[in-house]
């Protein structure tokens, strides 16, 4: 994903400069004319924005905290947007210590997966002051459609999870309807078509209904990465007292596939969970 955004932004006239854990992953944007950094503290040395896209809250801290991150090398007024889903709690943390340096932070998680990164039609939920949001503004619309302030450092990260949490349930909902449609004798396809057409419409259904119908398994987003997303989730809602039912639910089915070493197929594959778990006659 990262790179397809890379590549909106350069071809949208902006100078661009990466840095990456393996010199594969940038050499398609060195390619076509980005200058590759040795370090993080590097690129942000050279650089008046820099964006992250990784994977986890770990990887997040290293890139920026680490003994050569974007910390060490940052001037006075860079931004850092970061674009992975990471805890709110870790965006937090990282912003106040770029602010003793005087360097701004937004958090700006993406929905869309690779489709929308490589479409420039991502999904961009961000937290942060609002000039700085007003002053990055024209670089997510290189990368995005739906471009939304929804709050201080931190509320984008919440507010992706809220998107995880209800992308997940539905997600669980669409694998149970169809595999009681299968259980019962009619044809998941049209069903699928039927429920497109009502109330129980949803891109979960249109998207992970249609890869569960054509077991595609092999598409999209791994279940390894929901299942990080999930653990955030249910960790932010043990802290705040919360209750998620659902998403304590959907964490078994996970589990159950990860259990399978199949944390690298989609999430379609939860529907193949209720499968083994169900008794024939």
């Amino acid at each position: 994903m990262g790179r397809h955004m890379a590549q909106h932004l350069q071809k949208g006239g902006h100078q661009l400069g990466v840095w990456s854990r393996r010199a594969e992953s940038a050499a398609p944007l060195v390619a076509i004319g980005a200058t590759r950094h040795d370090t993080p503290a590097a690129l942000a040395a050279a650089s008046d924005v820099v964006f992250t896209m990784v994977t986890a809250s770990s990887d997040f801290e290293q890139v920026v905290l680490g003994a050569s991150g974007i910390l060490h090398g940052a001037k006075p007024g860079l931004v850092l947007v970061d674009m992975e889903t990471i805890s709110p709690a870790v965006a937090r943390a990282v912003a106040q210590q770029l602010a003793v340096k005087s360097v701004e932070m937004l958090d700006a998680p993406v929905s869309g997966g690779p489709m929308g990164a490589e479409q420039a039609t991502l999904s961009i939920m961000v937290g942060g002051k609002p000039e700085v949001f007003e002053r990055i503004k024209p670089l997510f619309e290189c990368m995005g459609k739906t471009i939304t302030r929804v709050g201080d450092i931190g509320a984008g990260q919440v507010t992706k999870a809220c998107n995880q949490l209800a992308l997940l349930v539905a997600a669980q909902g669409v694998a149970e309807s169809l595999h009681l449609a299968a259980r019962l004798g009619a044809d998941p396809a049209k069903v699928r078509e039927v429920l497109m057409g009502g109330v129980a419409a949803s891109r979960v259904m249109e998207l992970f209904g249609k890869r569960m119908v054509e077991r595609n398994f092999d598409n999209g987003i791994d279940t390894r990465l929901y299942h990080k997303d999930l653990g955030i989730i249910l960790g932010l809602a043990h802290e705040a007292g919360l209750a998620t039912p659902g998403g304590a639910l959907v964490m078994q089915q996970i589990n159950a596939l990860m259990g399978q070493g199949r944390g690298r197929d989609d999430l379609a594959a939860l529907i193949t969970v209720l499968e083994k778990m169900s008794t024939r006659d």
